[in-house]
This record gives structure tokens, C-alpha cells and sequence, in this order.
């Protein structure tokens, strides 16, 4: 795992963690929502961007999601294939409702985040 993999990783599980509690209290929206956020962090990590996408269909599986279900599998082999060589569209979500080429602008709490490992990888 490269060092940024290593700078961004706990922020990557936090999300995963909430994505967890969010299914348990029942709202599997916002539990998409910090998958969104785990995929947006870690997907220049060939480990984390796949480990985004298999949550994220494991996600579909559990609500019954069948367009999620079939993305997500597409975008399963996408990530093992393309991260490594720079192929990622950078603020992208990961999800079905956007195209997997497609920039997005990032979050302020995602840029922060992001910025924040990048710089503990040059200190």
C-alpha cells in the first residue's frame, strides 16, 4: 500500500464504520451516502477503491437493488484494472446515478480530508 493509501485509509474505514451504523438505524441512504464518501477517499488506493465497490454491492444486494447490484459489479472490475493506472475520475462518487468517467467537484469535508493526507505523505 502506497503512503497516501496509508494517510487515507482510517478515513476510508470511518466511513465504512458510519455506513455500518446508518444500516443498523435503518437508513440505508445515508448509509450509501458514507460509501459515496469511503469511494471519493480511497479511490486512488487500488485496495480501497474495490473495497468501496464491494460494499457498495453488498449494499445493493441487502436493499434489493438490482441496477446498483449490476454497477457495481462492472465497477468492481473497473477499479482492479484501471485505479492502478490513474483511470479515476476524481470526486466521483461510484455510485449507479453517475457515470463512472465522469469528475465531480469534491466535498469541503472530503477536500480537507484529502489535502490532509497528501500532506502527511510529503512531512
Amino acid at each position: 500500500m502506497n503512503k497516501y493509501s496509508v494517510h487515507i485509509r482510517p478515513y476510508v474505514e470511518i466511513e465504512f464504520e458510519k455506513a455500518n451504523a446508518q444500516l443498523q438505524l435503518g437508513d440505508p441512504a445515508q448509509a450509501f451516502i458514507h460509501l459515496e464518501n469511503a469511494h471519493v477517499l480511497g479511490q486512488t488506493s487500488t485496495y480501497l477503491h474495490v473495497k468501496a465497490h464491494v460494499r457498495m454491492l453488498k449494499w445493493s444486494i441487502i436493499q434489493k437493488n438490482y441496477g446498483e447490484f449490476l454497477a457495481q459489479t462492472i465497477r468492481i472490475i473497473g477499479a482492479t484494472t484501471k485505479t492502478t493506472i490513474g483511470l479515476v475520475p476524481i470526486g466521483n462518487t461510484g455510485g449507479a446515478n453517475v457515470s463512472p468517467f465522469k469528475s465531480m467537484p469534491l466535498s469541503v469535508d472530503n477536500e480537507k480530508i484529502i489535502a490532509l493526507a497528501k500532506k502527511r505523505v510529503n512531512s
